[in-house]
């Protein structure tokens, strides 16, 4: 098949948060992720286009319409908050097929606040929250403590550091601005969950639950947040140190169902399609809920950089070249296209 490829790619390599382009671009792949998903691509049989997703884009995907059969997408896009779902709704315009949800899904997934109430009117249990605009909007409102505030509409932990977990509504307030100043955005506070963390790779058509993961902070500082939090994530977790991710995760029979239940209620929910992966944490009662849904995921192909999506694939007996196979014969069936390579 010819495959067109769309991806954003960083720029700076090495993870500083005190860098404003770094964490503009934390969001994006590296070039090395790039050539190994095409590697992988062409080693499936298929041709590859890429079409870097960028401002130019739509002339390209234009110009390539009738001569493609699929749009591999991990593109996060480049402005606002419904930014992932920019490449999705070209790509509709056109009438190109393409690998994940429609625009909607892909918007709604980046989307904390809305994720939340698509979630509560479903059944789907979430953390409890409120949106806020203002420093001021926090005064008055009923919150329980300690609670985490983060951007409502980012990615790959940004603007979720280890210092959004506060303990009382003074630090909640100063912290609330200093998001709104610095992401432009309105901003989620949601209710601290004490329990385990896990997150959720979900594969295929029908969708399939892969082998769960837990999120281990045993190895973070002292002092440092149990959370999947910015730090925690692209700081503390590299090859050179112990893996905090646990797969399979020893959650037993009756928490890994209704963990697989939950997500797929979600997955449903949100209309995903194809694939994401969803962060799930237990209550003060043991209890799952859903903290948000990443599409696409992150799918570094080396093996030590510990990328999530990948390492519950490999658990589950899937290699990096057929996990992007099942993407692409899952979004093939939705369009009722023959796969071939």
């Amino acid at each position: 098949m010819r495959i067109g490829f769309t991806y954003n790619v960083r720029h700076i390599e090495v993870p500083d948060i005190k860098n404003p382009q770094y964490v503009k671009e934390a969001e994006f792949d590296t070039q090395e992720t790039i050539d190994g998903i095409a590697s992988a691509l062409r080693e499936l049989g298929h041709e590859v286009i890429f079409v870097e997703a960028n401002e130019d884009c739509f002339e390209k995907f234009r110009k390539l319409r009738g001569t493609i059969d699929m749009v591999f997408n991990i593109a996060e896009g480049i402005n606002g908050v419904d930014r992932e779902a920019h490449i999705p709704a070209i790509l509709e315009m056109l009438g190109i097929p393409y690998t994940g949800p429609k625009p909607l899904g892909y918007a709604l997934g980046l989307n904390k606040a809305k994720a939340k109430e698509v979630f509560q009117a479903n059944g789907v249990a979430t953390p409890k929250w409120l949106l806020v605009n203002s420093g001021e909007e926090i005064s008055n409102a009923n919150l329980s403590f300690p609670a985490i505030a983060k951007p409502v509409g980012e990615g790959s932990s940004k603007g979720i550091c280890a210092k959004n977990l506060v303990a009382d509504k003074d630090s909640l307030v100063k912290l609330t601005k200093e998001l709104l100043e610095e992401h432009r955005q309105a901003v989620l506070i949601e209710e601290y969950l004490p329990g385990r963390e896990f997150t959720v790779a979900m594969l295929g058509n029908p969708v399939k639950v892969l082998p769960i993961i837990e999120l281990k902070f045993n190895d973070l500082p002292e002092g440092m947040p149990k959370f999947d939090h910015y730090e925690a994530k692209w700081v503390y977790e590299n090859p050179n140190r112990p893996s905090p991710l646990v797969c399979p995760a020893e959650e037993g029979t009756t928490l890994g169902d209704k963990i697989k239940d939950i997500c797929l209620r979600a997955f449903q929910a949100l209309g995903m399609e194809d694939w994401a992966r969803i962060d799930v944490r237990l209550d003060v009662k043991g209890e799952p809920s859903i903290i948000e849904i990443n599409c696409p995921p992150g799918i570094m192909p080396d093996p030590k950089q510990s990328s999530r999506f990948p390492l519950a694939a490999r658990t589950a007996g899937i290699s990096y070249p057929q996990m992007l196979e099942t993407i692409l014969i899952s979004a093939c069936k939705r369009y009722n296209i023959a796969y071939t390579k």
